[in-house]
């Protein structure tokens, strides 16, 4: 699935590393990394929280569209 590259390479972006953003959903590090590697559903209120944080459309986050922008 695209989200779980999308969100680390969003991560990755802005030189954050998994605490930080842990941090920003908070949840442990190690369920973030669970996230990234796809081991684990993103909770849909969690892909909001990112998505708003990066300032990208749930689309992008999910891999519908290549677009990053919001509508």
């Amino acid at each position: 699935m695209y989200c779980y590259s999308r969100i680390k390479d969003l991560r990755e972006d802005k030189d954050l590393v998994q605490k930080e953003v842990a941090e920003i959903l908070n949840i442990t590090t190690q369920q973030y990394s669970l996230y990234e590697r796809g081991d684990r559903e993103i909770p849909f209120h969690h892909a909001i929280t990112l998505a708003n944080f990066y300032h990208v459309s749930l689309d992008y986050i999910a891999g519908l569209t290549n677009n990053k922008k919001r509508n």
